[in-house]
């Protein structure tokens, strides 16, 4: 009778620590996924709030690109043109993606992948040397800018497809 007991003894101690053992490793579950969620919340938060923030750069700069088109380029300082051209006064390689950014946000049509590449050119020729498809390395970024929810990809009448800066309110 004493060994019946024993095993009993043993199967229920035996139990409780599984139990509790289980248990706990719900609680570790749960609160990383509480965790992951919070983090994810968090991070399409703040995504909305670049994508914000980014068309509300965007139209600043065309304000401010508009105003300098209309009146001359002197109303702008020095200061204000390289935060509106994002060129730096020392001639600097800034960013591909800035470069296509700033193509995009300068131009009052919807622009070919094509186009974006001859402003490319046209601004700054050395990064043909950069890049060893530049039409490739452009559409990707377009696409990307798109995703980003800065740029919207629209069809042209021939049937090409084109992108165009977004802005506020559009």
């Amino acid at each position: 009778m004493s060994e019946v007991i024993q095993t009993e003894a043993v199967a229920s101690d035996v139990h409780a620590t599984y139990g509790f053992t289980r248990t706990m490793e719900h609680q570790r579950e749960d609160h990383v996924q509480q965790v992951l969620k919070q983090a994810n919340d968090e991070l399409r938060s703040l995504l909305r709030q670049r994508a914000e923030l980014v068309k509300r750069i965007g139209t600043i700069k065309q304000t401010i690109s508009g105003l300098a088109n209309l009146f001359g380029p002197d109303v702008l300082s020095a200061d204000v043109l390289e935060l509106v051209t994002e060129r730096g006064s020392k001639g600097a390689h800034r960013g591909f993606t800035r470069m296509c950014r700033v193509v995009l946000m300068e131009s009052k049509f919807p622009l070919s992948a094509r186009d974006v590449c001859d402003q490319i050119r046209d601004r700054d020729p050395d990064v043909t040397a950069r890049h060893k498809d530049l039409m490739a390395s452009v559409t990707t970024v377009l696409n990307r800018l798109t995703q980003y929810g800065e740029a919207k990809a629209v069809t042209l009448p021939t049937g090409r497809r084109a992108w165009q800066w977004v802005s506020e309110g559009s």
